[in-house]
């Protein structure tokens, strides 16, 4: 388990994600999250700029209720853009971010997932399966018995 601490995000994020634009619609983003199964989708600009995330519960948010107001159809809901509901102010990673912080950042905020960014440009996703299979693969490379000596450079 010794070897997770040396991992980083570029280590096991997924490079070069599925994204969608603001002006989506709620059907277009609707049928991604069908196809994908993913719980978030980062929102880029045509220039790969990253604008925000849309995640499950922003797209159940534009059904939400309100006493104040009367209930539109469904069919206008689809069509609202996705900009409409995105998070503007993802929290992000960097490639070099250490895997054992991005666990801490998902423990943290209940978040499952983060963007990857070399400052506004999207590169990729790191989510708590990509997290799970990283430390399944240090596990499976600990020696017989379990005792390793700690790196140096992991001990701060």
């Amino acid at each position: 388990m010794y070897e997770f601490l040396e991992y980083q995000v570029s280590d096991a994020m997924t490079y070069r994600p599925v994204t969608v634009r603001p002006k989506s619609t709620l059907a277009e983003l609707e049928a991604l999250f069908e196809k994908h199964d993913y719980d978030c989708f980062p929102v880029c600009s045509e220039d790969g700029a990253l604008l925000g995330v849309v995640t499950k519960l922003d797209f159940l948010a534009a059904f939400a209720f309100a006493r104040e107001s009367m209930v539109p159809r469904y069919e206008d809901i689809m069509q609202r853009p996705v900009g409409s509901v995105m998070t503007s102010k993802a929290i992000t990673v960097t490639p070099e971010t250490p895997l054992t912080r991005v666990l801490q950042l998902m423990v943290e905020t209940r978040h499952k997932s983060f963007p990857v960014t070399t400052g506004a440009l999207l590169l990729g996703m790191i989510a708590r399966r990509d997290v799970v299979r990283a430390l399944r693969r240090a596990a499976a490379r600990e020696p017989e018995g379990g005792t390793w000596t700690i790196p140096a450079s992991s001990v701060r």
